[in-house]
């Protein structure tokens, strides 16, 4: 007798709570557009490749020859890959017995394990131990990780900043706990407020919810920001004195677009993670090499070193340049407002919408910042998110775009932008710019 397929209704109650704005309805309306004919520029997820940025030389060879070893014993192999691509391929291949087609460790290569260690002591200045460090598929999974250990139940509650990447919001509810939202201070350069941090607690504290954990994103994602080592001691004495588990998502730790607030790591601070960690048997191995390869590049000397040198700084130079181009070409629009992006890859322009505008937006059932992305989308073919699905302050409303468009294609990006603006401004009455 055939199986009745399971109806919505008794699919997982956290399942279906989740949302993920990055890939929502804006992004679902950009996907017809373009199958449609229309040309969209796709700035609402953090893809770099996909519009154009060229990858590095150097991981790729390594990574290359590690696919395919036998590349290796070819007597011609000298001449189409440098002499250090070469080592390091063997390296990699000596700390995986089985090639990348084999599991490895659960958490990761202990080679590996070993190199990102030495990375994280020179970055911070003492010694970093390789058996407390788990190799994850990306960030998101270790997220993931994390917060499917530290919740428990409804109860479990994690502060998470506000604008937020939806991973949080979405990983938390999947995961049947309680968010507890605190604000950055968009006025103070999107930095943190103990004072309401404190209040925040206390109230969630007051309902019932047991605060375990407190995740942190620096740089900031949506928001650009590097926070202050100020910020960052504070941080971690209220952590402390809470006796909260800091979750810091440092991912946008080289991308840094100015010289007055340097990255500076939170690390100061298991049974259970390796458990959770085992469930997936092993992460990504091509991965984790590209992984060493990032945290132990070519060294002056090297063969590669040039090469990987100057690629790096070309792309860096390129999205401090792309991050001055979009700031400043936001605040140039009317009742548009803008922090300059410190770090990342995403600015999170404020957009002071009319009232007749938001009125419109409730007649056609949609968020203020959806209506206005909807309309920027169907006018000019760019795709962003709206600030709602980050979270924001009641009344408030922002878009997330990327500055990952290509250099040269950014003139007439912005201007597509400050025109539709502008004509958008102008038919619901905006009024002047504060």
């Amino acid at each position: 007798m055939a199986r009745k397929p399971l109806d919505y209704e008794e699919l997982n109650e956290n399942v279906k709570k989740t949302q993920y704005a990055v890939r929502g309805e804006l992004y679902l309306r950009a996907s017809e557009l373009q199958k449609e004919g229309k040309k969209i520029i796709f700035t609402n997820v953090g893809n770099p490749h996909a519009l154009g940025q060229k990858p590095l030389t150097f991981p790729r060879q390594v990574v290359a020859l590690c696919q395919a070893p036998f590349l290796l014993d070819d007597p011609n192999v000298g001449l189409m890959f440098p002499a250090d691509a070469i080592a390091r391929a063997k390296h990699y291949l000596s700390l995986a017995p089985g090639g990348l087609g084999a599991y490895s460790d659960s958490r990761g290569i202990p080679g590996i394990r070993k190199e990102v260690a030495d990375f994280i002591q020179r970055r911070d200045g003492y010694p970093s131990d390789p058996e407390l460090i788990y190799l994850t598929d990306g960030a998101s999974k270790g997220v993931m990780q994390m917060l499917n250990t530290i919740i428990r139940n409804e109860r479990d509650g994690i502060l998470v900043p506000v604008p937020q990447y939806p991973l949080y919001s979405a990983s938390i509810a999947l995961f049947g706990g309680s968010l507890v939202p605190y604000y950055l201070e968009e006025e103070a350069n999107w930095g943190l407020d103990f004072v309401n941090i404190r209040q925040t607690v206390s109230e969630a504290r007051s309902k019932g919810i047991t605060v375990r954990a407190m995740v942190i994103i620096n740089p900031g994602n949506p928001t650009g920001q590097c926070l202050s080592e100020a910020n960052i001691k504070e941080l971690l004495q209220f952590c402390y004195h809470e006796n909260l588990v800091l979750l810091a998502d440092e991912v946008y730790q080289q991308n840094i677009y100015q010289d007055e607030r340097p990255f500076i790591s939170a690390r100061k601070t298991v049974d259970e993670i390796y458990k959770v960690a085992s469930i997936a048997l092993s992460p990504n191995v091509p991965g984790q090499i590209f992984m060493g390869v990032m945290v132990n590049p070519p060294k002056p000397g090297d063969i590669s070193y040039l090469k990987f040198s100057s690629e790096s700084k070309s792309i860096l130079e390129s999205l401090r340049r792309r991050a001055r181009m979009m700031t400043d070409g936001f605040n140039s629009c009317r009742n548009v407002v803008c922090n300059f992006t410190e770090g990342a890859m995403y600015s999170f322009p404020q957009i002071r919408l009319p009232p007749r505008a938001i009125e419109a937006a409730k007649r056609a059932g949609k968020a203020a910042d959806v209506f206005y992305c909807l309309k920027l989308l169907e006018a000019t073919g760019i795709s962003t998110v709206p600030g709602s699905g980050f979270g924001q302050k009641e009344g408030v409303f922002h878009l997330r775009t990327t500055i990952l468009p290509a250099e040269e294609d950014f003139p007439a990006i912005m201007s597509s932008f400050k025109n539709f603006n502008d004509s958008f401004m102008a038919q619901y009455e905006g009024y002047s710019r504060m």
